[in-house]
């Protein structure tokens, strides 16, 4: 397993990360196969949210370590709070506080190595969060913070307010979804991937030592599928296919490889629930893709070189 520094702080984490929003297709049995097998191949770090599945992902993920005393100390383990489904998000002191509790209570451990905040809440204060921060901080219930979906001068703001250090930032990355990435590319065109989505955050995060969590890394569009054997990306499947024979590994592998090459020392998040899914994940950390090969599949994956 590889293993990279988080953001500013001492950790050294994992390259990849378990993404739990799938944890309610296993039962109790299954999850803590799941969890020990993570374990085994070095992938310590649990990635969760308050959401997943209504909260059971977090209470099936609890019941595990409930059975499994010590268990907790062998992981770091995040959440997420700050989305109201179908709602609003909801980035108020009150509101953090007991999200986190609830998130503490299902996952029965006393505390979160990493809380995130879930999108950004154009209504936020960061005034409150600060406070929230420091409080959770204080009880020892939050150990280090992160956000998600944010561009530069949100986590800019926020970084005004509170005392701690902003150490992950989670924003979908795949071969098909890279426009952090093309916006670096075609500086200065009229072509699509030069429009700016999302104010630089890729170097920004560079800049500043905040670790990019990727998530989605095996979609296109919104949820709208792989595109690992789709048909809607033969030529990149091609290539896919061709590496993945060259190296004697998975598609899986290759594009998991495809990430990690990039200088920037990102975190996936592998969403997958399955203990053979998840082994093809880890196997990217035992190669790495050539510069010719990254550029390959980028332009593959329908990308230009200006």
């Amino acid at each position: 397993m590889k293993f990279i520094k988080l953001g500013k702080s001492e950790l050294k984490v994992p390259a990849i990360a378990v993404g739990c929003m799938r944890m309610l297709d296993l039962d109790v049995a299954g999850a803590e196969n799941f969890v020990n097998t993570a374990l085994e191949l070095g992938v310590n770090f649990f990635d969760h949210a308050d959401i997943y599945g209504g909260g059971g992902c977090e209470e099936l993920f609890g019941k595990v370590l409930a059975a499994n005393p010590g268990l907790r100390e062998q992981m770091l383990v995040q959440s997420k709070c700050g989305i109201v489904p179908g709602k609003m998000y909801d980035f108020s002191k009150e509101y953090i506080l007991e999200s986190v509790d609830g998130c503490l209570k299902r996952l029965h451990t006393d505390y979160l190595d990493v809380l995130v905040l879930h999108r950004p809440d154009a209504l936020m204060e960061p005034e409150e969060v600060a406070e929230a921060f420091d409080a959770l901080v204080q009880s020892g219930k939050v150990r280090h913070f992160g956000v998600s979906n944010q561009n530069p001068y949100q986590m800019q703001l926020l970084a005004k307010y509170i005392h701690q250090d902003i150490l992950v930032d989670q924003l979908q990355l795949s071969l098909t979804n890279s426009s952090m990435i093309s916006l670096g590319m075609e500086v200065n065109m009229e072509s699509g991937g030069a429009v700016n989505r999302d104010g630089g955050v890729l170097d920004f995060c560079r800049l500043n030592d905040i670790t990019i969590q990727t998530w989605s890394p095996f979609q296109y569009g919104m949820f709208e599928g792989t595109f690992i054997g789709s048909d809607k990306y033969p030529e990149l499947n091609v290539q896919l296919n061709a590496l993945a024979e060259k190296y004697n590994t998975s598609v899986t592998a290759v594009v998991t490889a495809w990430i990690l090459r990039h200088p920037a020392n990102m975190q996936m998040i592998a969403g997958s629930m399955k203990v053979s899914r998840l082994k093809e994940v880890c196997s990217a950390c035992e190669f790495e893709l050539t510069r010719e090969e990254w550029y390959r599949l980028y332009l593959a994956a329908g990308h230009i070189l200006p």
